[in-house]
């Protein structure tokens, strides 16, 4: 892999040292499918470029990594650009200083990849509407992660009230494998749900967001409780006449699915790393109307003190 250093740097000077190396390695930029725009503090950059470098082996992407240093000092822009053969594209840091910090989206507009989609990440702190941001407003896929916040219950509660066709969080996606379990259990009748739990870590986003959607599925009341963690550790559905429906995980890697009636059956369902969870928004850049309807139904049970 080739690594070029530019600082005090301008937008299109990047632009055309990104044409030239590739045309030098003779690997064009047609093999890229999207533009995928990290906005990330210096501190979380690099396991932030290693999730997205890992989801670029599926999704082949040009990744600007925006990282906002000090307001105070002079106007800079220091770029660090990675290009090779073995790379699934390409990777540029951008490291912004002085007035630059609050116009990122001037600096990487002339950066996009024509003709492709645009996915901007946030691993940390989001805007609070995404959608408006400036940066967010370039993207048509926005992707945010509530459990980065200081209260992870409350950011993702609060996602309803800005929602904007585009919007995910992280949150939503660790529920994925939780959400195709739970449907599979009930490819055979398993009889009426009346009421159920969702246990988990403190804090965790996941959890609520997991009972509002089996809310919305069910239209049944349901319960949030505390457990020891790692992340989600059970969620119990009470099925009319004949018992619980359970699913509980408690070493982050393998579950046992407990059905009324039938032998308990052990099932893989293990903590993802965020590698690939950003592999799977990528997959759908379409907007996500089950995830906007479970915030919304995760809202208005904040507003019932359902939670």
């Amino acid at each position: 892999m080739t690594t070029f250093n530019l600082t005090e740097t301008t937008a299109s000077k990047i632009s055309s040292t990104l044409t030239r190396l590739r045309h030098q390695m003779g690997a064009p930029a047609v093999g890229m499918v999207l533009t995928l725009v990290t906005v990330v503090d210096e501190a979380g950059q690099y396991d932030a470029l290693r999730a997205a470098t890992d989801a670029a082996r599926e999704h082949p992407s040009r990744i600007l990594v925006v990282i906002k240093r000090d307001a105070a000092e002079p106007d800079r822009l220091d770029a660090e650009i990675r290009v090779g053969e073995s790379s699934p594209g390409e990777v540029v840091l951008l490291r912004l200083y002085g007035e630059l910090t609050g116009h990122a989206d001037s600096v990487i507009m002339p950066l996009l990849l024509t003709d492709t989609p645009v996915v901007a990440w946030w691993p940390g702190e989001c805007p609070e509407i995404p959608a408006k941001d400036p940066i967010g407003a370039l993207a048509g896929r926005r992707i945010t992660d509530a459990r980065s916040a200081r209260d992870g219950v409350a950011a993702i509660t609060g996602r309803a009230s800005s929602y904007l066709p585009g919007d995910t969080d992280f949150a939503w996606t660790r529920l994925t494998p939780w959400r195709s379990l739970l449907a599979a259990a009930f490819d055979q009748p398993v009889g009426k749900v009346v009421r159920g739990v969702v246990e988990g870590a403190a804090g965790n986003p996941s959890a609520p967001l997991l009972a509002a959607w089996l809310c919305e599925r069910f239209d049944v009341p349901m319960e949030v409780a505390e457990s020891g963690g790692p992340g989600l550790t059970r969620v119990r559905l009470e099925v009319e006449g004949s018992g619980e429906l359970v699913v509980s995980r408690g070493d982050a890697r393998l579950a046992t699915l407990s059905r009324p009636g039938q032998p308990d059956r052990r099932v893989a369902l293990a903590r993802r790393p965020t590698s690939e969870l950003l592999a799977e928004e990528l997959r759908r850049l379409d907007p996500d109307e089950v995830y906007a309807t479970a915030i919304r139904r995760l809202a208005a049970m904040a507003e019932q003190g359902r939670l």
